[in-house]
């Protein structure tokens, strides 16, 4: 039986080497394709993000009439515009840092972004997402398919996950990279400390250097361990970074300094995996408060991603580095009884980086539950998607990471109007 790098490094590598866990990601094949110094950072927000209070119609009577206690006031929101429909829209408070970057041109918010019949199912919605495959949940990931592309040698620090889990749009069949949610926890694991660690660390390296040709599975751990090892020191190097602007003290922040740590450190990672919790909000989302529920979710994100997008351009490495930001699913239109909102269709995707073209993307859905104009389904309760989230992937893959997105996605899933990037 064929034993994959990825499979190996899951189960097997922290038992030689490292703390070694096992997302995939992407790669350089940027190297090979004319784009070896574009970065990409896929932010998740996990649990289903309400898209109705990231980006609000506040211009919609229906709005407020469907959210009596949560919607956010007109004289609140950071107003960003009129779409091609003409909805004018505005930003959650919270979302300063966002605003900011908006204005500068650096943003784009995709509205209405799904697929036919959502799952409205964390589980088999992320899949979906993972999958780029409605008719597949199990298949290996899209970004993993990418990854399984890549010609060989692929650096074993090519990716970056700052969680420990392994996200399914991640699995492929061949490549995996390390999962580092903590840069000072990526150490050489050895009973021993001092100079006898450093002892350890040696007797291992050269023990890994041995790749007998006649035994390839021995070759493979031995190589397999050999690459981990080599990763140390560059991943230790990260640790040292102190950035050009004050990061909070907070998960995503930090998760976002580490990875601003080491683009800017030229480690050699080109592909980064970050996500926030907390995004079910089925009870008490308290969108108007000031620190708390879904308020405070939102300025975490917009200040993490403000301090970010500073530091990037303060180092002069923000036209080579794109985040691109997505949920499993959007929320019903109207709040429940416990002044919180249940499972949805349709979300908002934002794309952010130097080389984005910033704007609305896509049209608003008329919130009035008659459904005058289409924009709604599950009897009026949620907004219907206008973009396939393919699409965006599509453009990330052909128009920043120079791949061919057909094979990748399965299918022509191109839209020459989503041309964000």
């Amino acid at each position: 039986m064929k034993v994959t790098r990825r499979q190996f490094v899951k189960g097997g590598v922290t038992a030689f080497t490292v703390s070694f866990a096992a997302p995939a990601f992407l790669s350089d094949i940027a190297l090979a394709q004319g784009a070896s110094r574009r970065n990409l950072v896929v932010l998740y927000l996990s649990g289903g993000n309400d898209a109705l209070s990231t980006l609000i119609p506040y211009g919609d009577s229906f709005y407020y009439s469907r959210r009596p206690s949560i919607a956010v006031p007109a004289a609140n929101v950071l107003q960003v515009g009129t779409d091609a429909s003409g909805k004018v829209l505005g930003l959650h408070p919270r979302l300063t840092g966002l605003r900011q970057v908006f204005d500068q041109g650096r943003l784009a918010l995709i509205q209405r972004t799904g697929y036919t019949n959502s799952s409205r199912s964390h589980f088999l919605g992320t899949d979906i997402w993972s999958t780029a495959n409605p008719a597949n949940s199990s298949g290996t990931g899209w970004l993993g398919r990418y990854l399984d592309a890549l010609p060989d040698p692929v650096d074993p620090l090519a990716g970056w996950s700052t969680v420990r889990e392994l996200p399914h749009m991640l699995e492929g069949r061949e490549v995996s990279v390390p999962a580092i949610p903590s840069v000072s926890g990526y150490s050489f694991l050895s009973p021993n400390t001092g100079a006898e660690a450093t002892y350890s660390r040696t007797t291992m390296t050269a023990m890994a250097s041995h790749l007998p040709v006649d035994r390839p599975h021995v070759a493979f751990v031995n190589g397999t361990s050999q690459a981990a090892m080599a990763t140390l020191d560059r991943v230790a190097s990260v640790g040292t970074y102190t950035g050009t602007v004050t990061y909070a003290n907070n998960g995503l922040a930090q998760a976002l300094k580490a990875v601003a740590g080491a683009i800017a450190k030229g480690i050699g990672t080109k592909v980064f995996w970050v996500q926030l919790g907390g995004f079910d909000t089925h009870a008490a989302q308290n969108t108007n408060a000031a620190n708390a529920g879904y308020a405070n979710l939102m300025g975490t994100v917009g200040d993490g991603m403000l301090a970010f997008h500073n530091d990037m351009r303060n180092q002069g490495l923000l036209n080579d580095t794109l985040v691109l930001q997505f949920s499993e699913f959007g929320r019903r239109i109207g709040e429940n009884g416990s002044q919180g909102t249940d499972h949805g269709a349709a979300g908002v995707m934002m794309a952010m980086g130097g080389g984005v073209r910033g704007g609305l993307y896509g049209t608003a859905a008329s919130l009035n539950p008659s459904n005058v104009d289409g924009t709604l389904e599950n009897n009026g309760n949620d907004i219907k998607y206008e973009t396939d989230f393919r699409s965006v992937y599509a453009r990330v893959l052909d128009g920043w990471l120079g791949a061919d997105s057909i094979p990748i996605l399965g299918g022509d899933f191109r839209k020459s109007t989503l041309n964000f990037l």
